[in-house]
């Protein structure tokens, strides 16, 4: 059976004229379920949270490049990072929400992950860039279909990175081709970064079901379909070693 938001949201699309290039406002039909509105708040919170400690990483990793052209390239990264929690906290403040109250809960979150994986050197903070931007697109993309649509369409124009692919993927396969031993250093570190991320995703999720109702487009009451929530976290991990790949290295 359909859940309260579900039908909700379902009616909102059927409402929404053909042409029109936004989706549901804050006073619409989907927003009438409070459950559905705590659960975007709070998702909206959590990925503005990690867009600004992304920035906020990029900048400290920029110190440590070899040379100014890599500098300027991760700076550039760090850049794209800031606009994308612009856009986010732009919609937390179209939804009338406090941006800092929204992504308060989610401090201790990042604050835990950045501690575990502080990268040694410039190599390994390249990797963990690419690795965390390529996480939250495919999260943006997987959560993007359960949302109204002025929300959808946020996290969509979010979902375009920060351009740092081709830079660091060239950057560590040349790496590799000067020192194979890298290759192996970054493996591992891979796969702790990968780890982690999981580790923390996890944890956010069982404690708060509002935020993971809306994940899987599902009630926010007890008992929550946790084998969704795996099967969403396997599709993500495939998609991570496929970029590891891509970057020469096994995940």
């Amino acid at each position: 059976m359909a859940s309260k938001r579900s039908r909700a949201r379902e009616k909102s699309e059927q409402e929404r004229p053909d042409d029109s290039p936004g989706g549901d406002r804050p006073g619409s039909s989907a927003f009438d379920d409070e459950g559905y509105r705590r659960g975007v708040v709070e998702l909206l919170g959590l990925l503005a949270y990690g867009e600004i400690s992304a920035c906020e990483r990029l900048v400290a990793d920029a110190q440590m490049a070899p040379d100014l052209r890599s500098q300027v390239a991760v700076a550039t990264m760090a850049a794209s990072e800031f606009r994308h929690f612009e856009q986010l906290r732009g919609r937390l403040e179209e939804l009338g929400e406090d941006p800092f109250e929204a992504m308060a809960p989610f401090e201790a979150t990042f604050t835990a992950f950045h501690a575990k994986t502080r990268p040694s050197d410039f190599l390994e903070g390249l990797v963990k860039a690419y690795v965390g931007d390529g996480l939250a697109s495919d999260f943006y993309r997987e959560v993007a279909a359960y949302l109204d649509g002025e929300t959808r369409e946020i996290v969509v124009e979010t979902m375009s990175g920060t351009g740092s692919s081709e830079f660091v993927v060239d950057h560590v396969r040349a790496a590799i081709e000067a020192d194979r031993r890298v290759a192996g250093r970054l493996a591992l570190w891979g796969r702790r970064l990968m780890g982690e991320a999981l580790s923390q995703a996890q944890r956010v999720v069982a404690e708060r079901d509002a935020l993971s109702a809306v994940l899987v487009g599902g009630d926010d009451t007890p008992g929550l379909d946790l084998a969704a929530i795996g099967r969403m976290l396997t599709r993500i991990t495939e998609a991570h070693t496929q970029r590891m790949e891509s970057l020469g290295l096994s995940a």
